[in-house]
């Protein structure tokens, strides 16, 4: 519930967490949905809320980083990796990642270290493999030790600055999926499934932020993309034809977690200062237009081992043919 002398208002959620609340409690409450990747889901996490309110310490934990205070991401790799292990006798795995960030409406692979001089492109949001930016860096990783590598590196190349709001506020939205491929070892059906977890830079109002200069251009394009993703749920929620995805970078990446057959959950940061009433407010509705969407049943990306034969046969052809094209271009 939140009141002032002119307003009291009750809104209703899931889960509500206090500000007592564990690393670990938070992501137990979370942890179906992500294991829910190995078979075959698309599963999409979001954090949301006005700078400083947390999202970054959820997603990712602090700075000084221990196992106790890991955020979602790291306990995701975490749990993921410990169920490949347990059905090794079952299934092959295999387990890749990307680190993207969306800064002023350009794609940065955070993975390396020249991203800024590389233009990455969304591709057909509806690619089978879930891989939506092939350009970008794809690591193989195989344990937690990994996870902690890359996810350190990419923090690193975060773009970050000072406002009036956070002293080292994310001045972008970063994006860390997970690809998942499995193969079941009797049947041979091959699935696919991702899991995009993501940290949006913080809403907040310009005035109140003090930006100026590149920070205050910063501050508009956060503004802009996260206006767009709250048209886009807005449509959603109203079942409209009409679905404005191509406004923004953050929406076209995400098309297939907010409007396909996946699964996505929000979690929604509110700070308890009474200086930020009318930023909690304006979180409190958005998530409670949120909650309003449905996005229909999920459904698990699978291949039976029948349509996989198929597939590398058809491959195995094409590149039979390819070589002969060649032999046949040689002898003119």
């Amino acid at each position: 519930m939140i009141a002032n002398k002119e307003l009291r208002k009750s809104f209703c959620f899931n889960r509500i967490f206090g500000p007592r609340a564990t690393q670990e409690s938070v992501y137990l409450d979370t942890q179906p949905l992500i294991r829910s990747v190995l078979d075959g889901y698309n599963v999409c996490i979001f954090a949301y809320g006005q700078t400083g309110s947390g999202k970054t310490y959820t997603m990712s934990g602090p700075d000084n980083l221990t196992e106790e205070t890991w955020g979602v991401n790291y306990r995701a790799l975490h749990d993921l990796f410990k169920i490949t292990t347990d059905r090794k006798n079952l299934f092959q795995y295999e387990i890749v990642v990307q680190f993207l960030e969306i800064y002023n409406e350009h794609l940065r692979d955070l993975l390396t270290g020249d991203s800024g001089n590389k233009k990455l492109e969304i591709r057909n949001c509806s690619q089978k493999n879930g891989i939506n930016v092939p350009d970008a860096t794809m690591m193989p990783v195989n344990s937690t030790a990994d996870v902690l590598q890359l996810m350190k590196l990419g923090q690193k190349n975060r773009s970050v600055g000072s406002t009036a709001m956070n002293e080292r506020s994310s001045r972008s939205h970063s994006v860390l999926t997970v690809h998942v491929r499995g193969k079941d070892l009797k049947t041979g059906a091959v699935l696919h499934g991702s899991l995009h977890l993501v940290d949006l830079a913080g809403s907040e109002r310009v005035d109140k932020s003090e930006a100026t200069g590149e920070r205050l251009k910063e501050a508009q394009y956060i503004n802009k993309s996260l206006a767009a993703l709250g048209d886009v749920i807005a449509a959603l929620s109203v079942k409209s034809s009409h679905v404005p995805y191509r406004n923004s970078k953050l929406t076209q990446l995400l098309q297939d977690s907010l409007g396909g057959q996946a699964k996505a959950l929000m979690f929604v940061h509110m700070s308890p200062d009474i200086e930020s009433f009318s930023e909690t407010l304006s979180t409190l509705k958005f998530a409670e237009r949120v909650a309003t969407v449905e996005l229909g049943a999920a459904r698990t990306n699978r291949e039976s081992g029948e349509v996989r034969d198929l597939k590398d046969q058809v491959m195995a052809l094409k590149e039979a043919m390819a070589k002969k094209d060649a032999e046949i271009e040689k002898l003119k």
